[in-house]
């Protein structure tokens, strides 16, 4: 899938919940897009020392994902710990990437790389990253002030 080993930066664990699983008893792929908003909400939060609900809340400050791509590797069943890995891949002006990476035990259970606009929650129109915020990802990434 990508050829450098990326740089982890924040990383949770996730059980496998009865909630995730299909009638075949492993996690239904959807469940998986949910667990991912759950890591990005907590890297924000306890990561980066940002808290996400004051973000979209007083802040008014939105960050919806406008791409998503993902692979799933192997199955995880209820019960199943899950380390949830994030990656910072690239820091635009009003965008970033991310990359995921989940392992259980035996190995990548899934991957996911999601990018991500800061917008207005009044205009929904892109904006420059707060000033905090992009400091914060600065610090966290190692990434130079500007990258491709």
């Amino acid at each position: 899938m990508d050829a450098a080993t990326p740089r982890f930066v924040f990383a949770r664990e996730e059980r496998v919940r009865f909630g995730h699983c299909d009638p075949a008893g492993i996690v239904f792929y959807p469940r998986y897009y949910e667990m991912l908003n759950a890591v990005v909400e907590d890297f924000f939060t306890l990561g980066l020392g940002i808290p996400f609900d004051q973000l979209l809340g007083p802040r008014r400050v939105g960050l919806p994902t406008v791409q998503l791509d993902s692979g799933f590797e192997r199955i995880s069943r209820m019960g199943d710990v899950l380390v949830q890995r994030v990656a910072i891949e690239h820091l635009g002006r009003s965008s970033l990437r991310l990359f995921h990476h989940y392992e259980g035990p035996d190995g990548r259970r899934a991957w996911f790389r999601q990018s991500l606009v800061c917008t207005s929650l009044e205009t929904h129109r892109a904006q420059p990253l707060p000033d905090d915020v992009r400091s914060a990802l600065l610090a966290l990434s190692g990434l130079p002030e500007s990258t491709p």
